[in-house]
């Protein structure tokens, strides 16, 4: 916590101040210029005080392998990307933002409606240009590695048709043709594990009807804490754990050639273009702190939000039994929420967990108590699913899905706010909660492999606590920062329960609060719709010179 505080206290005091040196920084990080309307950026950014405002390097990463193609050629492709299935377009023409499908009437997605929203203001000072929006929650552009460095094997000139790019008629599942993971890991190195392992399109665990990644972790597990979320995890070099992630088994087809696509995030190995999400940017009861759905206007402070001395000291959780696909079947058991919820649903006498305190009576010294993880469920966390999604495709049904699984009464947003520890999980794609989580006066506890476009904006441990795939950590997290429970306490030394003890707990909440107060000031400062606009205005300069026929002649001289 401390490094991670003092990494982001240094980006914040190293940003740009002048528009002269934000254009050097610019230079420095990228080795060129910046985009034709730099100066009229800054001005947005700077009448709006954005604060981070050289901190653009996803947004880089992301548009980097589209350099390798003419304005023309990406153009076309822009155009092409349209007819795709469940692509929406958002076309600027003439100073004016207008969102359109080709396939289905001119219906388009709320992404696609969110996209065209934030440039609304921004339009008037664009050029001509086409965003193809992803209408799936799941990232789309996976290109082979071969094909990513020798683009010569395959057609890349477009001028014949989305078909002929993509090898024929495009599909938009897979069917019994491939899965997700077959895909993905031809986008890694040929000489990585991911790609020499042995894939099947059975699944190993269609046929059990048993709890397949049981809750009995590793040793050492338990207390295996991670600096960051697990966006950046390599599963070229660690295939094993891809069978923990739900989007893996997506049955959506992935577009295998470099087509530009928009999408609110991505796992790591896809292409898309990440945008800020459309719940971020709107206000829904579902997805807004301090969302009067009643008036119809947004409060500061969320009418059900509960003082930090009377929340209850537990992990709270609610949702869909979402994760991911199911293609090929029998992997829904391994998905994210599933392997959680079931976790913490564990209501045996047979398995333990080992949660360690520090000992604040003797200096540098740890005790440890094992402790029945079903006591553990109880005293901790308070998790379940409301609503069985696809409970038909989980091995043994509807039945074996609500008895390995703890299910409960749906809830509003606002009956988050009693807790103090708020969990934000993925389901079929990213969690469109967190930014409410972060404007509460809860402590987000949030796990995921997605990266959206904020994450260079925000610190792990300063605004919120990440946690690992495996989610064995959690009741360690809760331990350093509430202290041992009831049961804890029977089973820990007595010289340990001392005052010394209560001062520490003292010390640690408050430790926690300032973490809930830091993802506040955050939400306000820097997760504002006013920063999403500047990003998004960032982005299309950059997509305008990227498209344009003559790329110079939309440099910032």
């Amino acid at each position: 916590m401390e490094e991670a505080e003092t990494r982001y206290r240094t980006k914040l005091g190293s940003q740009s101040k002048t528009l002269k040196a934000a254009v050097t920084e610019y230079k420095r990080r990228y080795n060129r210029s910046p985009p034709l309307g730099f100066d009229d950026w800054w001005m947005f950014a700077e009448r709006n005080e954005v604060k981070l405002v050289d901190e653009y390097d996803g947004l880089m990463e992301d548009l980097a392998p589209f350099w390798k193609l003419s304005g023309k050629e990406l153009r076309s492709r822009a155009a092409q990307a349209g007819e795709l299935p469940f692509v929406d377009l958002v076309s600027i023409r003439n100073g004016s933002a207008k969102a359109f499908n080709l396939r289905n009437g001119g219906s388009v997605s709320g992404r696609a409606e969110g996209f065209r929203a934030m440039i609304r203001r921004i339009a008037k000072e664009l050029p001509d240009m086409d965003f193809p929006i992803n209408a799936q929650t799941e990232s789309r552009v996976l290109v082979p590695w071969e094909r990513q460095q020798y683009p010569n094997i395959t057609v890349q000139d477009s001028s014949q048709g989305l078909h002929a790019m993509l090898g024929g008629i495009f599909k938009a599942d897979w069917g019994d043709e491939g899965n997700m993971w077959e895909a993905w890991r031809r986008t890694c190195h040929p000489d990585t594990p991911a790609r020499r392992v042995f894939s099947s399109l059975r699944s190993n665990f269609r046929v059990q009807n048993v709890n397949y990644f049981e809750s009995k972790p590793l040793p050492g597990d338990d207390f295996n804490f991670v600096a960051r979320t697990s966006s950046s995890i390599d599963f070229c070099q660690h295939p094993p754990l891809h069978y923990q992630q739900g989007h893996f088994f997506s049955d959506w087809r992935p577009i295998h050639a470099l087509y530009p696509i928009f999408s609110p995030a991505k796992v790591k190995g896809f292409l898309d273009i990440r945008i800020p999400s459309h719940y971020y940017y709107g206000n829904t009861p579902r997805y807004t702190y301090g969302w009067d759905y009643v008036n119809l206007e947004l409060n500061e402070v969320d009418k059900m939000e509960v003082p930090w001395e009377k929340k209850v000291d537990k992990v709270f959780w609610r949702g869909a039994s979402s994760g991911g696909g199911n293609h090929p079947p029998g992997h829904s058991p391994q998905f994210h929420r599933h392997r959680f919820i079931r976790m913490a649903s564990d209501t045996s006498g047979s398995t333990n967990r080992t949660i360690t305190f520090a000992d604040p009576s003797r200096r540098n010294h740890f005790v440890s108590a094992s402790v029945p993880i079903s006591v553990l469920n109880r005293e901790t966390t308070d998790v379940a699913f409301v609503k069985a999604v696809a409970a038909e495709s989980y091995p043994g049904g509807a039945k074996a899905l609500t008895s390995q699984h703890r299910f409960a009464d749906s809830v509003s947003l606002g009956e988050h706010w009693k807790y103090k520890y708020v969990l934000d999980l993925d389901g079929v794609g990213y969690s469109g909660r967190f930014m409410a989580f972060l404007a509460s006066d809860s402590v987000p506890i949030k796990g995921t492999v997605y990266s959206e476009f904020y994450e260079s904006w925000i610190e792990p441990w300063v605004h919120f606590i990440p946690l690992s795939p495996s989610y064995q950590e959690v009741y360690n997290i809760h331990a350093y920062f509430s202290g041992p429970t009831n049961e804890a306490m029977k089973r820990l030394a007595t010289s340990v329960v001392d005052r010394a003890m209560r001062i520490r707990l003292t010390e640690t909440d408050r430790r926690l609060r300032r973490i809930a107060r830091a993802g506040k000031q955050w939400k306000k400062t820097i997760g504002r719709h006013v920063d999403i606009e500047t990003y998004v205005y960032r982005l299309c300069l950059e997509w305008a010179r990227l498209t344009a026929e003559d790329r110079e002649s939309m440099d910032y001289l």
